[in-house]
């Protein structure tokens, strides 16, 4: 049983190096497909939709309830690595590229939603901890990329898409080998359409959902747009001599380490109070974003994105969490698959509206729209008493 955690936490961390890997060797891969800049932007929405449609399919059709959800997780894994070492192959075009991107997304549908309900059939004890670490892993899959670019930028971008599907074919196996289906799974459940739906009916799953959801309107996009904001600040400031690659990997590596301590927290201040707290936290760092985007010194940035980078993704395991508590013990695994679904679908949106609307004039001012995600959490998880 020891041995079940850490084996899932490996597993989340190796596969989900997957996620933005692309997003770190971008400006190699620009050269090679003769792309524009603003090109992270679709290529990164490519890999959120085919998440969102991997999700919404798995979800309807109960994959996660009905089959081996530690067989589901190997699968997905090594079909998503393998689908990510096409982008190496000569002649791809930028068609191929979005296809790539696509198809990893939606083979990560059977990868991190399907983590998180491998963990809540192990740990109903103590869940809020468990989803910690592994969220903890996703957060340092996400980032590890950004590592790698920085130790490696005189190797060709190739070698990471190799270490990468690598790490995917290794996390799939650990999981397959290693963790059994856990206790608390139910017997395979009967196909039903409306299943994954079910879960809506429960306002204290409904709650969190919401919350979920206004969390991820600003998650997504913040990881995204990481470089970027050091980018402009280089620009406005040339003294600052910022290593982009290394200060992206560290904030966002961050996140792992908040997900850890939102989880050892919530043993002691409860599961939704510590989500609120972090949401408020990170909804601040949306509203001060003007102030500190551009302050003189360069330290004062790096801490303000090291702590809106802690505080942006701590509450995300406590609202697996919270979904998978009040979830329908027979279909868990659908309503984590649709909660997720929704919940990115949200960052395509949050994303392109700032891709569309940044600008030179106004891009101190722009991250105020994330606040509005935390606004929208903040108001369902009051409202709700329970």
């Amino acid at each position: 049983m020891k041995r079940i955690l850490p084996a899932i936490v490996l597993s989340q961390f190796f596969c989900t190096s997957l996620w933005i890997a692309v997003n770190a060797i971008m400006p190699a891969i620009g050269k090679q497909f003769q792309l524009d800049p603003g090109y992270i932007v679709h290529l990164t929405s490519a890999v959120q939709f085919g998440f969102i449609t991997g999700t919404l399919l798995f979800a309807i059709l109960g994959v996660a309830d009905r089959f081996s959800p530690s067989l589901v997780f190997f699968v997905s894994a090594l079909i998503a690595g393998c689908i990510n070492l096409v982008i190496v192959v000569p002649g791809l075009g930028t068609t191929g590229l979005l296809s790539c991107r696509f198809l990893t997304g939606f083979f990560l549908a059977g990868i991190y939603p399907v983590g998180m309900k491998i963990a809540a059939d192990h740990y109903r004890q103590g869940l809020g901890k468990s989803l910690g670490f592994l969220v903890g892993a996703l957060v340092l899959g996400t980032s590890f990329p950004h590592f790698l670019k920085a130790i490696s930028h005189d190797l060709p971008w190739r070698y990471l898409v190799y270490t990468t599907s690598a790490l995917s074919l290794l996390g799939g196996l650990a999981m397959w080998l290693l963790v059994p289906d856990g206790p608390d799974r139910q017997a395979a459940q009967p196909f039903r359409f409306d299943a994954f739906w079910k879960g809506f009916a429960n306002k204290n799953f409904r709650a969190a959902a919401l919350g979920y959801f206004g969390h991820m309107w600003e998650l997504y996009a913040f990881w995204v747009f990481v470089p970027v904001m050091l980018t402009a600040y280089q620009q406005r400031h040339p003294a600052a001599s910022l290593n982009i690659s290394l200060l992206s990997f560290i904030i966002i590596a961050a996140g792992g380490v908040a997900c850890v301590l939102s989880g050892l927290l919530s043993g002691s201040f409860g599961v939704k109070r510590t989500a609120t707290g972090a949401l408020l936290i990170s909804c601040i760092c949306c509203l001060t974003s003007p102030l500190m985007l551009f302050i003189p010194s360069p330290a004062a940035l790096i801490i303000f994105l090291f702590i809106w980078g802690m505080a942006v993704i701590a509450d995300s395991p406590m609202f697996s969490t919270l979904v998978a508590q009040n979830a329908p013990a027979s279909a868990k695994g659908s309503s984590l698959t649709i909660v997720n679904c929704i919940g990115f679908a949200t960052t395509i949106i949050s994303i392109q509206l700032i891709n569309a609307w940044r600008n030179e004039a106004n891009e101190q001012y722009i991250y105020l729209l994330l606040a509005i995600g935390p606004i929208a959490g903040l108001t369902a998880l009051l409202r709700n008493k329970d």
